[in-house]
């Protein structure tokens, strides 16, 4: 009985000590409502072919919606670690996973982020491990060029002065999804899981001294050549055997010419055979300067490459932003301009336009319609999410208040393509028309591919009112103008653009989004 006793005693102690040490856990918790509707027409910027919604997929009038819910659970300054899930998109009425439909019970329930941060004992050394979200800096448009985006990795960063840090990273964007193809002993035979993974590392110098602040930066990627594509018996690329993840075909479309692959030769992308890793490499240098108050300058600069088995396939370009700005009581009125490099008219010697690893995350902030910048679930990306491949000069008013809790933003971007607008002769020349490949919204490529000879004309106007201290309620009104040069290759245009008309409208939408954050 005594033995009884002392056991129950012990376990009574272990047992208190476990709730003490789980009570010292702190949890917090953040989250975010967002309800969100939509009108506007010709988000293709094209009509005809039976098109009666804004694009293939959405109507007219779109109400969506979506929740995220952060829950951190922290033992210490040394260590933490965050769950961020994320329910929707849920377009309301839209059946399957959307979960809009009735009885709306959809699986939308998404696992965004999950990571640990720690610290190296007696150290200043921060890690963090897991699903995370990682973007290269910038400074003037807030959405980096290159790599902005949620990812399994792991980030270290180390604070040597007050002045001086350092953050370097190491992502694994895709990894052990290629199905592998033939028979073991039989010619071509490629296992599962072969050369299929992506590994980038990545190293950031922040340095921050008084009203001024410059970040140097470079990341190099290997890329196997099984990534995105199978083989066939040869081991060539199947330019129709993508794999099934849009994730893969959004990153193809950042590393790979716009075209499809074609050669001067006439020769398409499923001539290629791939054996050896890609290399992929961006260097850049951004810069915030405030110390002549109330002037703000910005810039951004950013090149890379990458280098396939097949010069064809190669992409190698760069771009640079400027931001200047003048603070006042009423608003800070600005201007903004970019020029990034574009393809020339040589299909053999791949693509002259910017790579990219991803920039699905972040937002845009010298554009909130034609390329992806709007903070919420309203319509964007008209263009596409990059900028590669373009220019543009705008005039930018934000911030305008004369009503306590209300303030208006207006933005107004001249924007054109860097494109050679003999490309699209080159490629009837060429005959490589693919109408596999005809639909860019398949295969994540291009948007709107923009020549030289191309303008577009982007009026937005974003409006906030806080209605209380965690709710806001916002109304966004664009209007995307786009004048194409006529060209007698309206079928390689329509090739490039993913378009299913020769007809051109222009694009316009008005969003309603209220927004409950905490």
């Amino acid at each position: 009985m005594r033995k009884l006793a002392t056991l129950l005693i012990a376990a009574g102690l272990v047992f208190g000590a476990g709730t003490t040490a789980a009570n010292a856990i702190d949890f917090k918790a953040k989250g975010e409502w967002v309800m969100s509707f939509d009108y506007g027409q010709n988000g293709n910027l094209t009509g005809g072919h039976g098109q009666t919604g804004y694009n293939g997929s959405e109507d007219e009038f779109e109400a969506k919606q979506r929740v995220r819910l952060q829950l951190d659970a922290v033992a210490s300054e040394a260590l933490s670690g965050t769950v961020f899930f994320e329910i929707g998109n849920t377009t309301w009425g839209k059946a399957g996973t959307s979960g809009g439909a009735l009885g709306a019970d959809g699986t939308i329930v998404e696992v965004r982020r999950a990571y640990i941060d720690w610290m190296v004992p007696n150290t200043e050394l921060k890690v963090r491990m897991g699903l995370q979200g990682m973007a290269l800096p910038s400074f003037a448009v807030k959405k980096n060029q290159a790599f902005n985006d949620d990812v399994a990795g792991i980030t270290l960063s180390y604070q040597f002065t007050e002045n001086v840090g350092v953050t370097a990273f190491w992502a694994r964007p895709y990894n052990d999804n290629f199905g592998g193809y033939g028979e073991q002993g039989h010619r071509g035979y490629r296992p599962s899981n072969f050369m299929d993974n992506i590994d980038a590392f990545g190293l950031t110098i922040p340095l921050t001294f008084d009203g001024f602040k410059v970040t140097p930066w470079g990341m190099i990627a290997a890329i196997g050549p099984n990534a995105f594509y199978g083989q066939d018996e040869e081991g060539h690329w199947g330019q129709n055997n993508f794999v099934g993840e849009s994730a893969a075909k959004q990153m193809g479309a950042g590393l790979l010419p716009a075209w499809g692959v074609v050669g001067s030769d006439g020769r398409s992308v499923n001539g290629i055979k791939l054996d050896k890793y890609a290399v992929a490499w961006w260097a850049g240098l951004t810069a915030d300067i405030t110390y002549f108050d109330p002037f703000r300058v910005a810039f951004d600069f950013t090149a890379g490459g990458v280098d396939w088995d097949e010069s064809r396939l190669n992409r190698a370009g760069w771009m640079a932003a400027l931001l200047v700005e003048y603070k006042m009581d009423w608003g800070t009125p600005g201007l903004v301009g970019w020029y990034a490099s574009g393809d020339n008219s040589n299909l053999g010697d791949g693509s002259e336009r910017m790579p990219y690893l991803s920039v699905n995350n972040g937002d845009n902030d010298f554009s909130y319609y034609a390329f992806d910048g709007h903070p919420y679930i309203a319509r964007e990306g008209v263009i596409g999410n990059s900028m590669a491949g373009t220019w543009g000069v705008g005039l930018r008013v934000k911030d305008v208040s004369f009503i306590e809790d209300l303030k208006h933003t207006l933005r107004v971007n001249l924007i054109g393509g860097t494109n050679n607008h003999k490309i699209f002769k080159e490629l009837a020349r060429a005959n490589v028309f693919n109408t596999a490949y005809s639909n860019s919204a398949d295969y994540g490529f291009r948007s709107v591919y923009l020549t030289d000879q191309d303008t577009m004309l982007e009026i937005g106007l974003h409006n906030e009112y806080e209605m209380y201290e965690n709710f806001t309620i916002m109304l966004d009104a664009n209007y995307l103008a786009l004048w194409l040069a006529d060209t007698k290759y309206d079928g390689m245009r329509r090739y490039m653009d993913g378009s299913k008309s020769t007809e051109t409208r222009d694009a316009w939408n008005v969003n309603v989004s209220f927004v409950y954050s905490f």
